[in-house]
This record gives structure tokens, C-alpha cells and sequence, in this order.
């Protein structure tokens, strides 16, 4: 009882002893005393009391350390815990947590607990945000991908909760801003090709609602879905777009032609300006390219068939008046050779297809082209012989005041007081300087036409006689002319000599007899001017007489013919070796020989 007895000494207050064992103790003894329970009954109570009380003071003590193991353990816990989610936050410490604790378990557990609380709150929100960035990535992703049935719901999206720091959340948002963008760049195409579609639609008078559908009923704006903006649907939006475009051009080119042939045909036929207005957007388009037209309805269909309908109907039209129009063009082009002396295509060639025409026997496009080619060549011709036939007109002109001066030299009254004589003076000066020229303006003209044929590579004729020839001849005459003067000037000489007389006065280079070479040279003019007074319009004059335009208005008719000199006579005897024409020959061969230069 000792050892019981021990901790009873030790209590101090009368409150605890009344309370505690050693107030039970005592009444236990007073108990024993009361009934005389002996020694050794007591001893064994007290020592299975004593036994008991170290049982309870055991599992209390056990308690306690299971209770510190615990507390031990949840702080360990909560620390790693909180390690862990700082690692996974990607954050150093937390704001207002000392780094080491101090105090007992439940203090160090209180403390910890609040910060572990915000952690876990802080990586909720994180999760959050990563789920809300990673839905969103996904969703346009398949918008991109052309997915439009993509579960947008951010509950079904898997978030790594190993690795939640800024810097991962960062890459997925840096991630999310580049497919956004790339969203708005595909939303911004797709509704530039629609725009596109939609105003070459309405240049080419199509619906482009029904086009649009076609490509993806999403980009309808009725529709109310939102607009697919895959790359396929973006390839699809490029070859529609590139289709209509070659379709505008392909319309824009039938309508060049169709204005172009509108043209001609108007041109062609002298159309009034009042029948021409209602197609004259149809022209404006001729100079027009297919990316400066934008008007809605410029390339409609119905435009189109409206000018081919004209163009058929100027094309009947054309038919029935190919006879005025050939016949408009073969006098322009006879105008042309009149002009510059030049070969005219023969008469009865002519007569031969103006029967081919009326019999429907020749292609009425090809002999239009074959007389506008004849056309231009004659003017290119007449262009080229413009420097020559400017020195021939000269060279006549001096040859007129050279027969002239002949007759004035003639007149033996030509000094004599009379009314107008000093104005015969005058012009005979005037004239003597212009017949000094006349070699060397014919010496020039031979270079000037030497050059012409040799660069064509054909002879130059002048009314079907060659120039050359012409001039040739002149010079030969006017050398013999020269030399004749001379013997007669000799001759007369002698006779004065012979009779003693002087000779007193200015002798002129021209005598009053005429010679033989003066004769020749008279008969070279005539067949150069013609005969001022023959009769006009004769039905068998020769192609001397169209010699018109280098005389004024003077009226021609050529010499007789027993007059030309020997090599002009030969030259024309060579130009009128030509075939007759043969109605035998088909249209095309006909066209052709048609289409061959005027001189050869």
C-alpha cells in the first residue's frame, strides 16, 4: 500500500483529496474497518486496484502517443502538401507564412492549415483557367479542322495537374491568341471571298445566295450556323472565286468580240449614230479590262445574246449590201491609184466579181479582207512614191515652163512695147532658172526611184509606164536636143562667116525652128501631160490619160499612139501582156489573184 499511498501524500488540496483515490482509499478503509475485513483481503484489493489504475494510466499514455504520431503525421502531410502545390503553382513560397514554424504540433498544424487552404483554392482556380484555356483551343481548333460538331462543354476537357505554374498557363494562352488570330485571318477570307463572290454574282447577273449555300450552307447568314472556315472550304471559296473570274473573262472577251465585230459592221455599212446608241456600252467595253469592270450587270447573259442578235442581224444585213460595200471600197481604192498614179486593178476583173457576188459564189468576209489588204497596201504604196511624185510634179511643172519658154523664144515680137510683155519677161527669167534645174532634178529623180525599186524590189510606174524609162528617155532626147542646137549654132556660124555679116544681139538657147529632138521632146511631154486640147472622157483613151492630179483641172487625152517614143511604147506593150479572166476559176482563186500587189 506504499507505492498507492505515495501520490495521495503528495496532493495538497483538500478539493483534490475529497475528488481523488485517496479520498476513496480512505472511505474504503473505513469500510473495511467498519465490516473487519482483515490484512491480507485488503492487501489483495489494493493491489488489484493498483494493477487496474496502471492499465487505464497505459492505454491513456498509448493515446497520447498515437494522438502526437498522428498530429505528427497530418503536419507532415499538410507540409508535403503544400510543397507539392507550390511546385505545381510554380511558386516559391506563399505571401505571409514564415518558412520555419515554432510552437507545439497543434499550433504548428493551426498555422499551416489556413496557407494549405489557400493553396488549394489557388489550384482550383488554376485548374479552372487551364480548362477554360484548353476548351477554348480545342474548340477552334476544330473549327479550324471543319468540326463543327465539337462538344465546346470545358467539364469534358482533361487539364495535366502536373505542371499548373504561370509560365504552362502562359504557353496555352500564348497558344489560344494564335488561333484566335488565325480565326480572324479565316473569317476575314472567307467573308472577303464571299464579297467577292457576291459582286462578280452581280456582274455576271447570277444569285450568288445559291453559290454560297453550295459551297457550305454555314456561310449562308440565313442559315444562323456558324461559318465553317476549314481549309477545305477555303479552297472551295478560292476555285468558285477563280471560276466566276474566268467566267468574267470569258464573257468580257466574247463581248470584245461581238464590239469589235459591231464595229466593223457599223463602220462597214455607214450605220446612223442613232442605231448604234443602244449597243454603245457593248463598244465602250472593246479597251476595257476584266478588273476595271465592277458595274453590277455589265456581263449579264442577256447582254451577250442581245449584241450576237445584232451582230447576226448586221451580218444579213451585211449580205445584201456587199455589193455597195465592195463597190464603195474598189472606188476608194481607185481613188488611191488615181492619186498616185498607180496601176488600177482592170475593169472587167472587177465587172467578173461583182457577178460572183450577186451569185453568192465568194466568201464575202475574205474579199472584204482582200480589198481592206489591197486598201492598205495602196496607201503604204502611195505613202512610199509621196518624196518621188513630189519631184515629178516639179519636174512636169519645169517641163510646162520649159515648152513654154520654147514658144516665148519663138515669138519674134517678145521685145516688142506691148500690153503684158514685161510680165512675159519676168516669167521667162523665172522660167530660164527653173529649166537650169531640170537635170539635176531629173538626175534625182533616177537616184530616188533606183532606191525605191531596189528596196521593193519592183519597177515604179507611173500611169503603167515605167519612171525610169520616162526619164531616161527625156534625158536622151533633151542630150540631142543639146547637141542639135550646138550644130545648128555651128551651121549658122558658117553662114555668117560665108556672107560677111555680123552678128549682133543675145542669142538665146532656143531657135525658132524646131527640130527633130525638139519634136521628140514635145511628143515626151504630151505623153507625160497629154494633149490640153483633145476632147475629155474618151472610152479608149490609154493610161496616159489618168495623169490628172499632177495638172490641176486640165483635161487629158494621150497622143497617138505612133508618137510615143520606141521604149515607153515597148514598156506598156509589156504591162498589158496579162490574161484574161476566166470564169472558170473558182472564188478563193480569184480573191487571190485579186490580192496581188498593183505594181509589179
Amino acid at each position: 500500500m506504499g507505492s498507492f499511498q505515495t501520490p495521495l501524500g503528495g496532493v495538497q488540496s483538500s478539493a483534490l483529496l475529497e475528488t481523488s483515490c485517496g479520498y476513496l482509499l480512505q472511505e474504503l478503509q473505513m469500510i473495511w474497518d467498519e465490516v473487519g475485513e482483515d490484512q491480507f483481503e485488503r492487501e489483495k484489493v489494493l493491489l488489484d486496484i493498483e494493477q487496474e489504475c496502471l492499465e487505464v494510466y497505459r492505454r491513456k499514455v498509448d493515446n497520447a502517443n498515437t494522438s502526437r504520431a498522428r498530429l505528427h503525421q497530418e503536419l507532415a502531410d499538410s507540409e508535403a502538401e503544400f510543397t507539392h502545390l507550390l511546385l505545381l503553382l510554380g511558386e516559391r513560397s506563399l505571401p505571409g507564412r514564415p518558412e520555419k514554424m515554432s510552437g507545439t504540433l497543434k499550433e504548428q498544424l493551426d498555422s499551416i492549415t489556413p496557407a494549405l487552404r489557400e493553396m488549394r483554392l489557388r489550384k482550383d482556380e488554376r485548374v479552372r483557367q487551364f480548362r477554360t484555356v484548353q476548351g477554348q483551343i480545342h474548340k477552334i481548333s476544330a473549327e479550324i479542322a471543319g468540326q463543327p460538331e465539337f462538344n465546346d462543354s470545358s467539364s469534358n476537357v482533361k487539364v495535366n495537374e502536373n505542371d499548373l505554374s504561370l509560365k504552362k498557363l502562359e504557353e496555352y494562352q500564348n497558344e489560344l491568341q494564335r488561333l484566335q488570330n488565325e480565326k480572324i485571318e479565316r473569317l476575314q477570307k472567307v467573308d472577303k471571298y464571299i464579297c467577292t463572290i457576291q459582286n462578280l454574282s452581280a456582274i455576271l447577273g447570277i444569285d450568288s445566295s445559291s453559290i454560297i449555300t453550295k459551297v457550305h450552307p454555314s456561310l449562308n447568314q440565313l442559315s444562323g450556323l456558324s461559318k465553317n472556315i476549314s481549309n477545305a472550304i477555303l479552297t472551295k471559296l478560292d476555285s468558285t472565286v477563280v471560276s466566276l473570274e474566268a467566267e468574267k473573262r470569258t464573257r468580257l472577251e466574247k463581248l470584245h468580240e461581238l464590239g469589235n465585230a459591231l464595229t466593223n459592221l457599223w463602220n462597214l455599212m455607214d450605220t446612223p449614230q442613232k442605231e448604234r446608241l443602244p449597243f454603245s456600252y457593248v463598244t465602250s467595253l472593246i479597251t476595257v479590262s476584266s478588273g476595271e469592270i465592277s458595274s453590277p450587270g455589265s456581263l449579264t447573259p442577256n447582254t451577250i445574246q442581245q449584241a450576237e442578235t445584232e451582230v447576226k442581224r448586221l451580218d444579213q444585213l451585211k449580205a445584201s449590201k456587199m455589193k455597195e460595200l465592195f463597190l464603195k471600197k474598189q472606188t476608194e481604192l481607185e481613188e488611191i491609184c488615181k492619186r498616185s498614179h498607180m496601176e488600177i486593178p482592170s475593169r472587167p476583173e472587177m465587172e467578173n466579181i461583182t457577178k460572183l457576188l450577186n451569185s453568192g459564189e465568194i466568201d464575202h468576209a475574205n474579199l472584204l479582207k482582200s480589198m481592206d489588204e489591197q486598201i492598205s497596201q495602196a496607201q503604204e504604196e502611195a505613202s512610199s512614191r509621196n518624196a518621188i511624185m513630189e519631184k515629178v510634179e516639179k519636174w512636169i511643172s519645169a517641163r510646162d515652163e520649159e515648152r513654154w519658154l520654147e514658144e516665148y523664144s519663138r515669138d519674134e515680137n517678145r521685145y516688142s512695147v506691148s500690153r503684158g510683155a514685161h510680165k512675159n519677161l519676168r516669167r521667162a527669167e523665172r522660167a530660164r532658172l527653173m529649166v537650169n534645174k531640170i537635170p539635176a532634178l531629173v538626175d534625182s529623180l533616177i537616184t530616188k526611184t533606183k532606191s525605191w525599186e531596189e528596196e521593193r524590189n519592183k519597177v515604179f510606174l507611173y500611169d503603167e509606164v515605167p519612171l525610169l524609162a520616162m526619164l531616161e528617155e527625156y534625158n536622151l532626147l533633151r542630150k540631142e536636143k543639146e547637141e542639135e542646137i550646138q550644130r545648128q549654132r555651128e551651121q549658122k556660124k558658117l553662114q555668117v562667116q560665108g556672107q560677111g555679116q555680123t552678128v549682133v544681139g543675145q542669142e538665146n538657147f532656143y531657135v525658132p525652128r524646131p527640130s527633130t529632138s525638139n519634136r521628140r521632146l514635145s511628143v515626151l511631154d504630151r505623153s507625160i501631160n497629154g494633149d490640153s486640147n483633145s476632147s475629155s472622157g474618151s472610152g479608149n483613151a490609154t493610161p496616159l490619160n489618168r495623169r490628172l492630179s499632177l495638172l490641176g483641172s486640165k483635161t487629158i487625152n494621150s497622143p497617138p499612139h505612133d508618137n510615143i517614143p520606141s521604149s515607153i511604147k515597148e514598156a506598156k506593150k509589156e504591162r498589158r501582156r496579162l490574161k484574161p479572166f476566166s470564169p472558170s476559176h473558182d472564188a478563193a482563186s480569184l480573191v487571190s489573184a485579186f490580192s496581188v500587189p498593183f505594181s509589179p
